[in-house]
Formats: structure tokens, C-alpha cells, sequence
């Protein structure tokens, strides 16, 4: 096994565990800027981190192996797609398992996870919150599996890796119909995955439009800091995905040399698709609960379009 290839794997790990509180903190930083407020810093979830790894967890009373599996397995899927997903370098001693099928399951597993967590706690607001996600899921899966698929397409493999390494070659292929198409997918997917306006608000918890929050609420202390980091983790994974399939350039290949360059790459391209959807959310509203259907629905049309024109506009 390539060493300079397990070297760039765990800096990658580091880099996604260190950088997405971070990340969440840059996007919080410019909505308040643009609202005119000064916000608490870019820092700032780090130090909430560090606060509640302070303090115990709690149990509901009543709640059983799932509640207290969520956060594990939750934080443990979020750091195998940070290891998985081509962010850094395309050389990981993990491409093998870099399929879509692969990274599609690891995110539903997740999310499924956290959801049969808050129905194990027998309350009203983790059902609803639980309903709304799986509803959400049963349309996001699909579309980034469609999406991604057109783009795999014309290079004839699955493998993320390859995709990213077959765009670096030709460079061309982000300009076609089939990439343009996917792109715009792609990003309703991540915006709706992540809970972010207009699909979810993450910056409230008023009871009637909360999705993630309310799966959440019976969490504390070390629990609720693996959630919400594992949260961050899965945001900054798919910008960096978003990132790496469509603006691969920058990407390492097998030596370290390229490294440095390539995480100078990858921080600029993720803070500025951060920047910009924090930026958007400013000035959008968030669609009542029965419309986000219609929306994730519109993205599924878009990836179908995707998959024909890579196959008729080759």
C-alpha cells in the first residue's frame, strides 16, 4: 500500500474534522454580516464544541440501543466519507469503495440512523421530525444517484475517483449539458441533505418547520457534540464533493508534493461555495413543508435530463 497515499488520506480525515466546524462557522459569520449584525466568529462552534464535550450526556427515559447508537454511527459514517470521497487527492488507498452506491448508502445510513433515534424517544417533535426526514430522503438519494450517474456515464465507472480524474483530463466536460444539468441538481440535493434554507432553517427551532433540530432535541452533552459535529462534517464532504466533481482542478494525484497545493485548493473552493450559499440564504425565504416535495422533485428532473443528454449529446 502507496504510504504517500495513506498520508494524504488521513490529512484529508483531519482536514474535514478540523475544518467543518469551521466551515459552519464562515457560513454563520457572513449571514450575520449581511443581516448587519456582527456575528460570534468564525470560531465559535468549536468553542460550542468544546462545551458540551465537557458535559454528560442524557437518556430519555424509555430509549433504547438506538438512541444512544445514533451519534456513534452517525460520526463513524461521516468520517468513512471523509476517508472515501476524493477531496484531497485521487490516489486513497480507499478508491476501491469510492462508488456512488457506496457514498448514496453511507449518507442514507446516517440519516436513517438519527431518524429511528428520534422516534426511540417517543416524542411528538422526534416523529415529526423523523417523518420529514425520511420523506426528504426518499427524493434526495435518488437525484444524487441519478445525477452523479450521468456524469459516470461517458467514463464508464461508478468510481468517484475516476470521474474526477477523467474531468481533470478534459476539462470540457464540465461545460456540457449533461454537467450543467448535474450541477444543478447536485446543489438542490446539498442545500435539502444539509437543512439548509429553503429547504430547512438551521438557525431556528420553531417547532412547526424544523426538520434536523427536532431529531435532535432529546440530545446533550457529548451525544449532542458528535451529532452536531458529524452535521458539519457531512456539509463540508458534500461541498467538497460538489467541488471536486465539477472544479476537480488542484486535486493531488499520488505524490505529496502537490498536497499543500491541493488542500490551498480545496479550502478556497469550499469557503467560497459556503460563502455563497450562507450569501443566497439571506435572501430567500423557506418554502412551506409541502412545497420542499415540489422542489426535490424539480431536481429529480434535472438529473433525468442529465443522464439523457450524456447519452444523446455525447
Amino acid at each position: 500500500m502507496n504510504v504517500a497515499a495513506l498520508i494524504a488520506t488521513a490529512a484529508q480525515v483531519v482536514m474535514v474534522v478540523a475544518g467543518a466546524p469551521l466551515l459552519v462557522g464562515l457560513m454563520r459569520q457572513t449571514r450575520a454580516r449581511l443581516e448587519g449584525r456582527a456575528g460570534a466568529g468564525v470560531a465559535q462552534p468549536w468553542r460550542d464544541l468544546r462545551k458540551l464535550l465537557r458535559r454528560a450526556p442524557a437518556t430519555p427515559t424509555g430509549t433504547g440501543w438506538a438512541f444512544g447508537l445514533a451519534p456513534l454511527l452517525l460520526a463513524g459514517t461521516s468520517l468513512v466519507l471523509a476517508a472515501v470521497v476524493p477531496l484531497l487527492t485521487t490516489a486513497s488507498p480507499l478508491d476501491r469503495a469510492a462508488d456512488l452506491f457506496a457514498i448514496v448508502g453511507l449518507l442514507a445510513l446516517g440519516t436513517v440512523t438519527l431518524a429511528l433515534a428520534a422516534l426511540d424517544t417517543g416524542t411528538a417533535f422526534g416523529g415529526m421530525g423523523a417523518s420529514r426526514e425520511m420523506t426528504i430522503l426518499a427524493l434526495v438519494e435518488p437525484t444524487i444517484l441519478v445525477a452523479v450517474f450521468a456524469l459516470s456515464a461517458r467514463v464508464g465507472s461508478t468510481n468517484l475517483a475516476q470521474i474526477v480524474t477523467t474531468t481533470l483530463q478534459d476539462p470540457l466536460r464540465v461545460a456540457s449539458p449533461a454537467s450543467l444539468l448535474a450541477a444543478a441538481a447536485l446543489v438542490i440535493v446539498v442545500i435539502a441533505e444539509t437543512g439548509r434554507l429553503p429547504v430547512d432553517n438551521p438557525a431556528t427551532h420553531l417547532e412547526l418547520t424544523m426538520i434536523h433540530e427536532a431529531m435532535i432535541l432529546e440530545y446533550a452533552g457529548r451525544d449532542l457534540a458528535l451529532v452536531e459535529l458529524a452535521a458539519s462534517m457531512r456539509l463540508t464532504v458534500l461541498l467538497g464533493l460538489l467541488s471536486s466533481l465539477f472544479l476537480p482542478w488542484g486535486i493531488a494525484g499520488a505524490g505529496l508534493g502537490a498536497l499543500p497545493l491541493a488542500l490551498a485548493a480545496f479550502v478556497a473552493k469550499v469557503a467560497v461555495l459556503a460563502v455563497g450559499l450562507s450569501a443566497a440564504e439571506v435572501f430567500i425565504a423557506k418554502l412551506r413543508l409541502f412545497r420542499v416535495p415540489e422542489l426535490l422533485a424539480g431536481s429529480f428532473v434535472l438529473a433525468v435530463l442529465a443522464v439523457a443528454s450524456s447519452f444523446f449529446l455525447a
